[in-house]
């Protein structure tokens, strides 16, 4: 009998243990997540920044289209004129 106690005694210390590493290994897995979503968070602002910044330009491009356009047009009607004139 005591070394039935024994023997279930030694298989129980081995179910403990094997929780243990369980929950060491858990541990170690929950920390990767908070690890990954703080990046991946990160990852999030950076995109958003960037497409604010691309959004921008993207403006400014449009403008400065518009500009050239406009001059041009401007151009081609002073060379009209000069033209006229001499």
């Amino acid at each position: 009998m005591e070394k039935a106690l024994t023997q279930i005694l030694g298989e129980l210390q081995q179910i403990n243990q094997h929780i243990s590493n369980i929950e060491q290994r858990l541990d170690s897995v929950e920390n990767r997540l908070v690890t990954l979503e703080t990046e991946q968070q990160q990852i999030k602002q950076a995109v958003l920044e960037t497409n604010e910044k691309v959004n921008r330009l993207e403006a400014i491009q449009e403008s400065q289209h518009r500009i050239i356009e406009l001059l041009s047009a401007r151009s081609i009607q002073h060379e009209a004129e000069l033209k006229r004139i001499q």
